[in-house]
């Protein structure tokens, strides 16, 4: 069962905080999740099970401008720490994990980062680098689509409205193994993803813009247990940002999946669950 709230923020913002923790709260471990973009923050459907086996509840929230959250114009990824904290403390939840996916692992890794007294343990699956990492080609290995949303995105935000309003899905930014996901397990993560757009391109254009610009902390300052995990096929973020992050985190495990993809990737999601399960 998922109970829905919205929390009031001390700046007058709204976040919109699903709690699937079972009754009573009887867990070993609470993983925040981090959505991707564009998605609300429902928790991850098709983990239900393999979290209920490791004990794990889940806590969420819709980013701000989607679903039910307030608009936060010019946020970037560091601000998700304030938010997440804002949201454990409504739900009296001292310590947790976050795990994040897509667009929600630069925003899970920022938690680690920033709030190193809470975060037990935080795994980013198929994220970005930060847009001027050294010493990789940021662009290098995108599918074009995607590679013109996010150089639209640092023209500004104008640029990146006119870009997305204008262009269309490009199915090939998704691997055929990304597609097998998506008709099946993974399904639920399209409807999510519909469900993100209904009211207008808010959250995607506020993400989109945080991405290419500074993130606000640095992941070299996070010291709790990191897990990289990524797809050697991924073409919506390119398993060359995986490398970075592991090798700029300290300690950082990183894990290639071999021939994945930036969906397909989550059926390896299970076994990040378990990882969190023994470092929480």
């Amino acid at each position: 069962m998922v109970t829905e709230t919205d929390v009031r923020l001390s700046d007058g913002r709204m976040l919109h905080v699903y709690d699937a923790r079972p009754e009573g709260n009887d867990t070993t471990l609470t993983v925040l999740w981090h959505h991707g973009t564009p998605n609300t923050g429902e928790p991850p459907e098709p983990l239900l099970p393999a979290a209920a086996r490791h004990g794990i509840g889940w806590v969420s929230y819709d980013r701000p401008g989607y679903g039910g959250s307030t608009p936060r114009p010019g946020r970037d990824i560091a601000s998700a720490a304030a938010d997440a904290a804002a949201v454990a403390d409504a739900l009296e939840l001292r310590r947790f994990a976050v795990l994040g996916h897509s667009g929600g692992g630069p925003h899970a890794l920022a938690c680690a980062a920033l709030l190193p007294d809470r975060v037990t343990g935080a795994v980013s699956v198929a994220g970005l680098a930060p847009f001027r990492a050294d010493g990789i080609d940021w662009f290098a290995g995108m599918g074009p689509a995607g590679a013109a949303e996010l150089r639209a995105a640092a023209e500004g935000r104008a640029a990146l409205e006119k870009r997305l309003t204008t262009s269309e899905w490009d199915p090939d930014q998704f691997t055929p193994a990304d597609h097998a996901a998506l008709d099946q397990q993974w399904s639920w993560l399209g409807e999510i993803a519909a469900k993100a757009s209904e009211d207008g391109l808010d959250g995607m254009i506020d993400d989109d813009l945080a991405y290419v610009a500074p993130w606000g902390f640095d992941p070299a300052r996070i010291s709790c247990p990191v897990l990289v995990l990524h797809g050697t096929r991924d073409r919506i973020s390119p398993p060359a940002h995986a490398g970075w992050l592991a090798g700029r985190i300290p300690g950082a495990e990183l894990r290639l999946a071999p021939d994945d993809g930036h969906i397909s990737v989550l059926h390896s999601a299970p076994e990040a669950l378990a990882w969190l399960a023994a470092r929480g």
